[in-house]
């Protein structure tokens, strides 16, 4: 396998379950001014809606301003208004100077009805995106999409298009350009992982299982990338265990997890409350609460948590 450092392979391992490009803030769909800069730092800061304040500010000087647009959207995502944050990604994708902004402002789209559970208005918005990928002969950037869509869907209980669209997303990466040994690797363990997490969900258990083997075989041909990657395979058997009702064993695996991955702090909670512990479960919707991500993790886990922590 080709040599990479720590953390190249964990940017790598981040793109599995969290697709690391969409974590970035969806305003960054074209030049920033200091408002909006200002506005993005009060929204890593949890001010939401003083954040939104200077996005306003800025359109009212600049309504055509893709970064400004994109960020009110996000903003309003945050807060629970969708119908109203699609009306800004909409002028973003209507006003794009160029492709690629208007693919960013399509992508904000999509998260946009990820963040209502909604699969076919994400799958809608996220072709358009693949599409693009596809006109620039980008197999990693099509991979990494159509993975983003399926997330959305699997969060959302609709298990056949999710699986679709890994497929897709799988097969899509396969076929990158001079795609190096690790990268093939990465995109296994991807497949494998979302096999894994739509068998079990469709209650078979023993499917859920060979998958992980696989998975965790393909983590352990490098030992590299096991270590970059060591949180992905216990978030996979916790997330097993818990919708196989082994809610002890969940607990133990993903407390391995990523800690701070707001979906894991949810499926923590959950599994808190099957186990009749409710103030860990309110503890752990509190924290995934408070994610200001604007990506398929966020999109499941802070609606999710609001309405229990309500």
């Amino acid at each position: 396998m080709t040599a990479l450092t720590r953390s190249t392979l964990f940017a790598l391992a981040l793109a599995c379950n969290a697709t690391v490009l969409s974590a970035q803030p969806a305003g960054r769909g074209g030049p920033q001014s200091e408002t909006v800069r200002q506005g993005q730092q009060l929204l890593r800061q949890g001010k939401v809606e003083e954040a939104l304040t200077l996005y306003r500010q800025e359109l009212e000087k600049s309504p055509d301003s893709p970064s400004a647009n994109n960020a009110a959207g996000v903003a309003l995502d945050l807060l629970g208004r969708g119908p109203e944050a699609r009306r800004y990604f909409a002028k973003a994708i209507e006003t794009a100077p160029a492709p690629q902004a208007k693919a960013t402002a399509q992508r904000a789209m999509a998260m946009s009805y990820a963040f209502q559970g909604d699969c076919a208005n994400t799958v809608k918005y996220e072709q358009r995106v693949f599409d693009y990928y596809v006109s620039t002969k980008d197999g990693y950037q099509q991979g990494e999409i159509a993975d983003e869509a399926a997330r959305v869907c699997i969060d959302a209980g609709d298990l056949n298009t999710a699986e679709h669209w890994y497929r897709i997303g799988y097969e899509a990466g396969l076929k990158q350009t001079d795609i190096p040994p690790d990268r093939v690797s990465l995109w296994n363990f991807r497949w494998e992982h979302a096999q894994a997490r739509i068998a079990v969900r469709r209650g078979n258990l023993a499917e859920a299982r060979k998958h992980a083997a696989a998975a965790k075989a393909v983590l352990d041909k490098d030992a590299a990338m096991a270590e970059a990657q060591s949180v992905f395979f216990p978030y996979l058997t916790g997330y097993i265990a818990f919708y196989s009702g082994d809610y002890k064993s969940a607990l133990n695996d993903l407390q391995k997890a990523n800690q701070n991955d707001p979906f894991i702090q949810c499926l923590l909670g959950q599994t808190y409350e099957k186990l009749g512990d409710k103030e860990k479960a309110m503890e752990c919707y509190k924290k995934a609460s408070t994610t200001t991500a604007h990506n398929p993790p966020a999109a499941y886990a802070r609606p999710f948590a609001l309405r229990k922590l309500s």
